[in-house]
């Protein structure tokens, strides 16, 4: 299953938050770690909440302007 996520760079690194799953977030100093430590922390999230894998239901369509 993909899960979608969104990267923003702060002072000291770069936070990354799962949109499917909400309160699911993690972060890391560079965009490489920030991305290893979303999968971990998703992989967590479903271990914990597994009825929330059921739950994702999003249409992500992508517009250009």
């Amino acid at each position: 299953m993909k899960y979608h996520v969104i990267l923003k760079k702060q002072r000291g690194g770069y936070v990354v938050k799962c949109l499917e799953l909400q309160g699911c977030m993690s972060e890391g100093k560079t965009k490489e770690e920030a991305l290893k430590n979303i999968k971990e922390a998703i992989e967590g999230y479903l271990e914990a909440f597994p009825e929330e894998k059921l739950k994702v239901k999003r249409e992500v369509i992508e517009v250009s302007i």
